[in-house]
């Protein structure tokens, strides 16, 4: 049977009349109209099925509440992003639509991603700080304390603004004189990052600072894009250096602040964090003196009364010469009479065990033994001579019992025993037996047959 209709064709028969494409044709032919009337269009929607094979590329679908399609972003595109796309964030994008020949379907070519709704900085900043969050570089244990009082001080930041000479003058002010060194970097635009990655490699290589101060002033998002990358992030976080981050002001916040050993508010505050005020140092330095001194005049004091005190308890030399010399002697007595009863008690233990291993003597143990042996044997027969005995009695006593109840015994008093012919089975009463039957009598010299007359 013919599951599929017949079709039927009633057109002219000449194919030269219409022309026949073939796929490949057709799909490069759509491909043309698609490129050729769609080469950049901007589309926003939704990110979905984001994917990253190890070519780097960036595979997703583009959707919003009706539609989808499919969308890619070469690597040597999104090398630049500023933000990791995800699914489900929501993007405006630049890009130009392409159909894929081997699979015949159509797909748009993104040349420019940017986060609808929110900027790409921000976004890359909430994503680059939860992601260092999560492996640990912000957690207070990895804090290193700020040392009291610096000998050296690096200053990492720009040497043209007034972030430097604010340091500086607070520096001066509190503690004039200190060892400082001022490594300029760019704080923003193309090349700041690795300016400031460098300069601390560098502090860390020399290891001769003993803090260092990471400054800018303020300005917006995008100024801070430096102090806001993962590779400065992790730069500040293997310094064996504690570095104090000031970027902006009290309330800008970058991923150096989270990551440093202190965050200042501001380049002034860090300035007042890294080092003491001289001249409360130098008073409370004068005022530990006097206490000092006060203390030591009034221990000195006490050690002489102290002294005073033992000299008048001092014994003369010959008087404690004279009491070893009797203490001695009565300790030689003690030890001559200790050695002596020591002496004693040993030779009266040597003899105790001289005794006891004379006891122990193996051939008197032999012979105690053997007599013991041979009381043992000589009971042994007496018990078996009274048990032989009394088993006999006892023998003799079941033979008498045995030879009463035996049957020819019975017999030969004057009973008999009847039987019925040939079963042999012994009459107990009268009611077993038949008229005329013949019965066998046993008597004690022999047996007879009789016959029942009546019962």
């Amino acid at each position: 049977m013919n599951l599929y209709p017949s079709i039927h064709y009633t057109g002219p028969s000449n194919t030269d009349q219409h022309q026949i494409y073939t796929v490949s044709e057709l799909t490069s032919n759509i491909k043309d109209i698609l490129e050729k009337t769609y080469p950049f269009i901007w589309i926003c929607g939704e990110i979905s099925n984001f994917n990253v094979p190890a070519s780097g590329h960036f595979y997703f679908t583009v959707k919003d509440e009706h539609a989808q399609i499919n969308a890619v972003m070469f690597r040597n595109q999104n090398r630049n992003l500023k933000f990791k796309p995800e699914d489900g964030i929501a993007i405006t994008g630049l890009g130009r639509i392409s159909v894929y020949e081997p699979r015949g379907t159509y797909q748009i070519i993104f040349e420019y991603l940017e986060p609808k709704g929110t900027g790409a900085i921000q976004l890359a900043f909430e994503q680059l700080k939860k992601r260092l969050a999560d492996e640990g570089l912000f957690d207070e244990k990895h804090k290193k304390p700020l040392p009291f009082l610096p000998k050296k001080i690096s200053i990492i930041t720009s040497p043209t603004g007034a972030v430097v000479h604010d340091i500086l003058k607070i520096i001066d002010r509190r503690f004039s004189n200190l060892h400082l060194e001022i490594l300029p970097v760019k704080v923003q635009g193309y090349g700041a990052e690795d300016e400031i990655v460098s300069a601390i490699e560098m502090i860390n290589d020399r290891y001769d600072s003993d803090v260092a101060i990471l400054a800018r002033g303020g300005g917006s998002l995008e100024d801070f894009h430096a102090f806001n990358s993962e590779a400065v992030a992790r730069a500040v976080f293997a310094s064996k250096i504690p570095i104090i981050s000031a970027v902006g002001h009290e309330t800008d916040f970058s991923i150096t602040d989270f990551v440093a050993d202190f965050r200042a508010p501001t380049p002034s505050a860090a300035a007042e964090l890294a080092v003491p005020y001289k001249k409360e140092l130098s008073r409370k330095i004068a005022d530990l003196s006097k206490v000092l001194t006060t203390r030591f005049l009034r221990y000195f004091g006490h050690l002489q009364a102290v002294l005073k005190g033992m000299s008048n308890r001092l014994v003369h030399p010959n008087r404690k010469i004279v009491d070893l010399m009797l203490k001695t002697d009565d300790l030689t007595d003690r030890l001559n009479r200790a050695f002596k009863n020591s002496f004693l008690k040993h030779h009266e233990r040597l003899w105790w065990r001289i005794e006891r291993l004379f006891s122990k003597n193996p051939l008197i143990q032999i012979k105690l033994l053997k007599d013991k042996i041979d009381i043992k044997n000589y009971n042994i027969n007496i018990y078996i001579q009274i048990l032989l005995t009394n088993k006999r009695s006892t023998l003799r006593e079941l033979e008498a019992k045995l030879y009463t109840l035996s049957p020819e015994t019975i017999l030969a008093r004057g009973y008999s025993i009847t039987r019925t012919i040939p079963d042999a089975a012994v009459i107990r009463d009268p009611q077993e037996v038949s008229i005329g039957q013949d019965l066998e009598v046993m008597v004690a010299r022999g047996a007879f047959i009789c016959s029942v007359k009546r019962k």
